[in-house]
């Protein structure tokens, strides 16, 4: 399998200042089914993330695997936690499982000592007030009060998992802002910049032309044939994508 480059530190700075809605639109340009990770609700609104993802994957609870789990440090939730930094997100597949804790206070302390992108599950996250403080992003399905273990326990890192019934390989790059959480595929983020660049700007001359028209959107919007041949008058340039 040919190995591919990590998306660089310089890279995920774009991808941060780009809104995940405009991403999703660059994904669907080019034919990938919607990566936008359901149930994941940022935990404060004015943050933004964009970060490599680092998986880690939540099972079923059964009295044969509490035993068979690793312990202390070797659990797959902190050697999960020691792969994270500035340039990682931590995304936990916790099947949807809204109400069981997939962790808190404690655990996440070490996050925040580590200055990790943020963290993202589809499942439900303990000691709010705490995270909030700590000062990364969160993506949570819930808050709960709820502990975890008597429900699911964190099996396997670094693999592919489903995450709000979104696919997410380790590398991928996950973007967020107050309207969720995006995934971008490492192999398809430099063309998505690209076409989210100009969708942006295509999206801002539509809004100038309708000022001056005072007319339906639909004229433009979704973008058609009007759309591209106002976007060719008024910068030159034909269509990327």
């Amino acid at each position: 399998m040919t190995e591919i480059t990590p998306i660089a530190a310089e890279t995920l700075e774009v991808l941060k200042k780009i809104p995940t809605q405009t991403l999703i639109d660059g994904l669907w340009v080019k034919g990938w089914p919607s990566t936008y990770v359901e149930r994941a609700r940022p935990l404060q609104l004015g943050q933004s993330m964009a970060g490599r993802a680092v998986t880690l994957r939540f099972i079923p609870h059964r009295p044969d695997i509490a035993e068979d789990k690793p312990k202390k440090e070797q659990s797959a939730e902190y050697v999960a936690i020691e792969l994270c930094g500035p340039s990682e997100v931590l995304v936990i597949d916790a099947m949807g499982w809204e109400y069981s804790s997939i962790g808190g206070d404690i655990k996440f302390m070490r996050l925040m000592q580590l200055q990790v992108g943020g963290l993202v599950t589809d499942g439900g996250v303990r000691d709010s007030v705490a995270l909030k403080e700590y000062g990364f992003p969160v993506y949570s399905a819930t808050t709960t009060a709820k502990q975890g273990p008597a429900d699911f326990w964190p099996w396997q890192v670094n693999d592919a998992i489903q995450c709000g019934g979104v696919l997410v390989r380790p590398g991928d790059a996950i973007v967020g802002d107050d309207d969720g959480v995006v995934v971008v595929p490492r192999s398809e983020v430099d063309e998505v910049i690209k076409i989210a660049h100009e969708r942006e700007e295509v999206e801002e001359i539509i809004k100038a032309q309708l000022e001056i028209e005072n007319c339906s959107p639909g004229k433009y919007y979704p973008f058609n044939e009007n759309t591209w041949k106002l976007y060719e008058e008024k910068t030159g340039r034909k269509r990327a994508q």
